[in-house]
């Protein structure tokens, strides 16, 4: 019998030390959780507080807005430079009938099917050297034979730009005439030739843009001494490049150069001013942008305009567009 309840007593106090231990348990895993609970919700309000709070996310979209702002600018840019029809971008293509020699400066002395006359954009002008003209275009009595080009003063090593953007085609050397020779076909329809150069650094085919450097002054070739020899040709047809370039004053004498195929109509620098429609000013001593505006009835802000002047700085003997 005392056996009995003993065993009993035993057996219920085991079943409540058991529920008391599972209770203390369960209490300290809700105190555990209950703990992580509120320390990960009071991260969460520091992280909102803080100064330094979401700067992964921030960065992830800066990064994002950078992506797709490179990707939106070379949507913009890809049809100017990449496109299936070349003649998109090179337009003087279609003058020269895909004619690509890469050899020879001139190689259309065949061509007889020249335009009456085009219209040749010449607003994106820069000037090839700074160098003062040294010989100018024409024949040369002493040498018996004619000057297709303009010389140009430069010193060996002194970088050479483009005149305008467009395609290289010639990158070359021949010995008894041009040395080390550059040919630029433009958008505009002319090609630039580059003679006597010491180092050529570009080749073939390659785009280069207006004002790039393309290579370097030298004295290659048959030179009496370190010059650039300039050429412009249309088709082939060698152009007084003076008719072109003011090269005092290193700007285009207007915007727009019409070539004709009669020669007889093609203007020369001193008849520029003279073209209707359009009209110069010569800069005198004592002129001003307002003097000359008063006097052609315009205002000094068209005159800016139309020249593409910033700092309102004038030179004598300077062509002033002023209509």
């Amino acid at each position: 019998m005392k056996r009995t309840v003993l065993y009993v007593f035993m057996s219920v106090g085991s079943l409540f030390m058991h529920l008391n231990v599972h209770a203390k348990t369960k209490h300290r895993h809700s105190r555990k959780f209950a703990g992580r609970t509120l320390i990960h919700r009071t991260h969460a309000h520091h992280a909102k507080q803080s100064p330094y709070a979401g700067n992964g996310m921030l960065a992830d979209a800066v990064k994002i807005n950078r992506i797709k702002q490179r990707i939106d600018s070379i949507s913009a840019f890809r049809p100017s430079i990449a496109t299936e029809n070349e003649e998109d971008l090179y337009p003087a293509l279609g003058l020269y009938n895909n004619d690509w020699n890469t050899n020879a400066v001139n190689p259309y002395k065949e061509m007889n099917n020249l335009p009456e006359s085009v219209a040749i954009d010449l607003s994106a002008f820069s000037m090839p050297c700074m160098g003062a003209v040294t010989s100018n275009y024409g024949f040369r009595p002493s040498m018996h034979r004619f000057h297709y080009g303009t010389d140009l003063k430069v010193t060996v090593g002194e970088p050479i730009h483009a005149a305008f953007s467009g395609k290289v085609r010639v990158v070359a050397y021949q010995s008894g005439g041009y040395g080390q020779v550059i040919v630029i076909r433009h958008n505009n329809g002319l090609e630039t030739v580059y003679g006597h150069l010491s180092r050529q650094i570009v080749k073939v085919g390659q785009y280069v843009k207006a004002g790039e450097v393309i290579g370097l002054g030298g004295n290659t070739g048959h030179s009496t001494g370190p010059h650039l020899h300039f050429e412009t040709r249309f088709l082939g047809v060698a152009i007084n490049p003076a008719e072109i370039i003011d090269f005092e004053n290193k700007v285009t004498h207007m915007d727009t150069y019409v070539f004709y195929a009669d020669t007889k109509k093609r203007k020369r620098g001193e008849e520029l001013a003279k073209v209707e429609g359009i009209a110069y000013h010569k800069v005198q001593l004592g002129d001003t942008l307002h003097s000359i505006a008063e006097k052609y009835g315009t205002t000094v802000d068209v005159l800016r305009h139309l020249n593409r002047i910033r700092n309102g700085i004038i030179k004598m003997g300077q062509l002033i567009r002023t209509a």
